[in-house]
């Protein structure tokens, strides 16, 4: 017998914000049942989607449960205070130690009903903890700045510091015949050292070390654009690249082949800072290059990540889907992975198996099984896949579809009840359809597994500090692809100044993203061999943005700027 689904009841805020009339009841039983649905703290979810604001809803939840409403802005947090809880408590419940009076642990919170996160830094601190209410949003800010804080471990070290820094495993040497004073030269090491920390202090996504016929350089790739940072005298080449091979565990003796490795920096108890190392041999010697690959990267938040309200629904509708194809497209460092994992991660729980296969694995994740794909010995993505469908999953990542084989496999795990997540390198949405099918895959294949593609691009985000608005004339504008009622209503356009809180004027990167579903529309224009053009035009009629129209909408924001769009987006 079919036992009959509960009525939904409003929680003790909920029916306090529809009692004070903030809230209509039939929007607030929907809020409540989405942020169920999607594990989003209630309130989170009511001021992201902006349905009530962050200051109505601390007032309300301070009337209603007695606690006293603090403006988190105007306190200086202490580090030592958070230290006292894991960053993994203060996310999973959106809380922040702010400060202690005696043995009673002072909580900023934005729903005072979260007594089970109190319950557990009570537990964790060893001391009794009292909530101080505070504004969501405003909440969010103060936590993202005090971890950030917290993890710049590294930005206090002197030169005295530098030899103690832990990389896992670098005794493993490779390569017999090697000079001890070539692999243990103290002033190679501290300058390796040094060069490691100051990238990730900086928010560099790759360590260029280069030599050339009469100098050496090492260059920084900061928010998508190469700059150089020291110029160490050309005889210490042999050296460095030695010390780094010896880092990653590479054959030191072998110069005549690229070689592949990687580095485990750990800055603390509770993080580690992995580098994915390639050698290639030049004409003057090694160039090395490393990609820093933080975990913490997917775990920032499906908010972070620069969606438009209704691309960010989009996504988390096609996540929430038992099984079909989503997949990610753009070239080499927009950021896939990156989003991919951000999906994973609001996927992976206890009772879902997840597993991925990479080449390799950028950002490891607790929960999920990772393979690293190994053409050498036969495990290529096919192969990989082929076991996993033999492994009971739930979810599958693909890290790239290249070939035919990989298709079909990927595309069958798609129909048979499995979410498939993978990515392509193509320019934009509609052209991965085709793509698809210039591969040799079936149509009606495409058109019946795949549930929606997402295209990107990552674009430089002004400094907060020092952008300032300039004039453009309304012809350049609309030749720029504003509409003429955009133009009518008022644009502010801001660029780039520079000061000592960025990096030329920008500060961090922010997606820019083509977020289209393949409607029954979509499918059937597919399964007529239509081509990538028309496709486009029926995304258009759908009302989907391409990328250019989403890149102009975060220069409208004041974002980005004009010229960094037209970078990453121009054809």
């Amino acid at each position: 017998m079919a036992t009959p689904n509960p009525q939904i009841q409003l929680g003790g805020l909920a029916r306090k914000l529809v009692a004070d009339g903030l809230l209509p009841e039939p929007k607030a039983l929907e809020a409540q049942k989405k942020a169920f649905e999607t594990k989003t703290p209630f309130v989170n979810y009511l001021v992201t989607k902006k349905l009530v604001s962050g200051l109505d809803v601390a007032k309300t939840a301070a009337n209603e449960f007695g606690v006293p409403v603090v403006d988190i802005n105007a306190i200086d947090f202490d580090s030592e205070v958070i230290k006292l809880v894991s960053e993994k408590l203060i996310r999973k419940h959106r809380t922040l130690p702010i400060y202690k009076r005696g043995s009673r642990l002072f909580v900023a919170v934005s729903d005072p009903t979260n007594l089970q996160g109190l319950d557990e830094i009570k537990f964790q601190a060893g001391m009794g903890t009292e909530a101080i209410l505070v504004e969501d949003n405003k909440l969010t800010t103060a936590i993202e700045k005090a971890m950030e804080e917290s993890d710049s471990v590294m930005a206090g070290l002197g030169d005295a510091d530098l030899d103690d820094v832990d990389f896992a495993d670098e005794d493993a040497v490779g390569g017999p015949d090697v000079p001890e004073s070539e692999i243990d030269d103290t002033p190679v090491v501290r300058f390796i050292n040094k060069v490691l920390l100051d990238a990730i202090n900086k928010g560099a996504s790759d360590i260029h070390f280069e030599p050339y016929e009469k100098n050496y350089r090492v260059r920084l790739r900061m928010d998508g654009m190469l700059t150089e940072v020291a110029s160490p005298p050309v005889g210490m080449a042999p050296k460095l690249s030695a010390r780094i091979k010896v880092m990653s565990r590479l054959d030191i003796s072998e110069r005549r082949v690229p070689q592949d490795g990687r580095i485990k920096l750990n800055l603390s108890k509770n993080r580690a800072i992995d580098f994915r190392v390639n050698t290639c041999p030049t004409l003057y010697g090694e160039k090395i290059v490393l990609r820093i690959l933080d975990p913490s990267s997917a775990k920032m938040g499906i908010d972070a990540l620069g969606f438009e309200p209704f691309q960010k629904d989009i996504y988390m509708e096609n996540l929430a889907k038992p099984y079909g194809m989503i997949l990610v497209t753009g070239p080499t460092g927009s950021g896939k992975t990156v989003s991919l994992y951000t999906g994973v991660n609001v996927l992976n729980q206890p009772g879902v198996n997840i597993c991925t296969a990479e080449d390799p694995s950028e950002i490891n994740m607790p929960g999920v099984n990772q393979v690293n794909v190994n053409v050498k010995v036969g495990l290529t993505f096919a192969s990989a896949l082929r076991a996993f469908l033999r492994q009971d999953p739930d979810i599958v990542l693909v890290g790239e579809i290249r070939d035919l084989e990989t298709a079909e496999i990927a595309i069958k795990a798609a129909q048979t009840g499995h979410l498939v997540l993978s990515t392509l390198h193509t320019n934009d949405a509609p052209q991965t359809l085709t793509r698809l099918s210039n591969m040799g895959v079936a149509p009606y294949n495409i058109a019946s597994s795949v549930n929606l593609i997402i295209a990107q691009r990552l674009a430089r985000r002004l400094c907060t500090h020092c952008k300032k608005p300039i004039k453009v004339p309304n012809e350049a504008l609309l030749k720029e692809g504003f509409t003429k009622a955009e133009v009518a209503k008022g644009i502010t356009i801001h660029a780039p100044v520079g000061c000592d809180q960025c990096n030329e004027g920008y500060k961090g990167r922010v997606g820019i993203y083509q977020v289209m579903p393949v409607t029954e529309t979509i499918g059937r224009i597919i399964m007529e061999g239509g081509n990538s053009m028309q496709i486009a035009d029926q995304a258009v009629k759908d009302g989907v943005p391409d990328l250019r129209q989403s890149g102009l909408k975060k220069v409208r924001d004041g974002m980005t700027s004009l010229d960094e769009i037209n970078r990453v987006t121009k054809d």
